[in-house]
């Protein structure tokens, strides 16, 4: 069993937010999984849904995204998921828009989900990290996060989902390389 985690914001004024990235992939996964529904527990809207004979836990952690780790320790402890088996998808202001990087372990590069999942559930997962650019100035990232992407960024990071859902075999067989390889060409 797997579990693909998105991190974001639940309330309904985030959706569409750079931050929310990781939610709207998660959203787009299980739409095209046939499973357009989401039940309530672990602190998380969760789906269960099957991709290359595997059973996956698609969630988005409702704790908001400094407490993200809460959720996923809960949906770890319940279905006894290792920490090679979590895949957690979020925003990446040092990557140009619709950028990917996959690594494990590691810094959280000051990015406060992930900072939250580190210090609960350990740092040995694997982390998408799906690139939204960057304001420019450090003092506007708070800002820049929790608004909504442009119209020319949504189109851009909707054509890496499609990418990234089209080549899911390689991210689920931990072939990062060819993933990165594929999203990024």
């Amino acid at each position: 069993m797997l579990l693909f985690a998105g991190l974001g914001n639940p309330e309904e004024k985030y959706k569409l937010n750079r931050h929310n990235v990781g939610f709207l992939l998660i959203d787009k996964l299980v739409s095209v999984n046939n499973d357009v529904s989401f039940k309530k527990k672990f602190k998380s809207l969760f789906s269960e849904i099957e991709i290359k004979k595997n059973k996956i836990i698609a969630a988005k952690p409702q704790t908001f995204m400094n407490l993200s780790g809460e959720s996923i320790l809960e949906i770890k402890k319940f279905y006894k998921i290792n920490n090679e088996n979590i895949f957690i998808f979020h925003d990446d202001l040092d990557l140009e828009t619709g950028k990917i990087k996959v690594k494990t372990g590691g810094s959280s590069g000051g990015h406060n989900g992930i900072n939250s999942i580190d210090e609960i559930v350990g740092n040995d997962y694997h982390r998408i990290r799906i690139g939204i650019d960057h304001p420019g100035d450090k003092n506007l990232v708070e800002s820049y996060v929790l608004n909504n992407f442009s119209d020319n960024q949504l189109k851009i990071i909707n054509k890496i989902f499609d990418k990234i859902l089209d080549n899911l075999s390689f991210l689920i067989d931990k072939k990062f390389d060819q993933f990165s390889s594929k999203v990024n060409n």
